[in-house]
């Protein structure tokens, strides 16, 4: 018979264990306390590190003089009455509030709001958005999950070079086309840009929205968007602010039902596998995505962040 461990914990009436103390055992001066020691840089206390854990709170509270003595767990248990998360980071982008952002994002969301009805003139919103130098790996093995045991994959992995894939997304109908590039260049650009338009030689023109990437905005691009005579209509996200472009968020789905737990031998095998998902994902997935954020929406929260 295998050997099995338990652990065996008595619990007070009042859900802590014996000998601890509870958060709410501290009065609502030191919670405050301790929650005002969190928000500060540990700098400010002399320390070097560059954030706090709940055991460096807990021993800095008490150098302090906050509380007599406190444990960590009560530490989490403060912080989370208040959802603070020291320990946690996450990277952003400051957008520059000025007049070319506001610009930007007002033609960006009105063509997000008349998506439908441009469509039905024959004209489509159309997001575009790149996958540069995604890395080709093989893992091998897999370990597919059974009962009782998730999947595992291997950790060492081969390479066999990267691919840059450009996603178009259609925003009214949330489908999608894939392109594979080469190169990740104005001249790989403008061929894809020539094929996406061959394939859709019966509309009357697109809203192109993309970001500020070089590609977007060498000469040669903008040339030949010019030379299109308006059937090419391009709109740029505002710096540091791509987050407006919606094919951001179809990067997140594509990648994450066709890209994320894969395993490739080769770079042909990889490419072969991103030209099937697409229709697939047509297929399975594709609707229009969730779009909330209008343009008096942006105006009001531009009045009240821009300085």
């Amino acid at each position: 018979m295998p050997s099995v461990r338990t652990r065996w914990t008595e619990r007070t009436p009042a859900g802590r264990r014996p000998g601890g103390t509870a958060a709410g055992d501290f009065p609502p001066l030191q919670r405050a306390q301790i929650v005002a020691l969190a928000c500060l840089e540990p700098v400010a206390k002399g320390l070097h590190i560059t954030h706090w854990t709940s055991q460096d709170l807990a021993r800095q509270a008490v150098a302090d003089g906050i509380v007599d003595t406190i444990s960590p767990r009560t530490i989490r248990r403060i912080l989370d009455e208040v959802d603070l998360q020291p320990h946690r980071t996450r990277y952003w982008r400051t957008a520059r509030l000025d007049a070319t952002f506001k610009e930007r994002a007002e033609k960006v969301l009105w063509c997000y709001g008349n998506a439908g009805p441009l469509a039905r003139r024959g004209v489509w919103t159309v997001a575009v958005d790149e996958v540069p130098n995604l890395q080709v790996l093989e893992r091998d093995p897999i370990r597919r999950a059974i009962p009782g045991a998730i999947e595992q994959r291997e950790f060492e992995y081969t390479r066999h070079g990267t691919v840059n894939l450009l996603l178009f997304l259609i925003v009214h109908t949330g489908r999608m086309e894939v392109a594979v590039e080469v190169k990740k260049d104005a001249a790989h650009d403008i061929r894809a840009l020539r094929a996406f338009r061959r394939r859709h030689r019966g509309l009357h023109g697109v809203f192109l929205i993309q970001d500020g990437d070089p590609s977007h905005t060498a000469g040669d691009t903008q040339d030949y968007l010019a030379g299109c005579r308006g059937w090419w209509r391009p709109r740029l996200t505002p710096a540091h602010a791509s987050w407006l472009n919606q094919a951001e968020m179809l990067v997140g789905a594509f990648g994450y039902h066709y890209l994320r737990r894969g395993s490739w031998d080769d770079r042909g095998a990889f490419i072969a596998h991103v030209l099937a998902s697409g229709p697939e994902y047509n297929r399975l997935y594709a609707h229009p995505f969730e779009w909330t954020w209008t343009n008096p929406q942006m105006r009001q929260w531009f009045a009240s962040h821009a300085h």
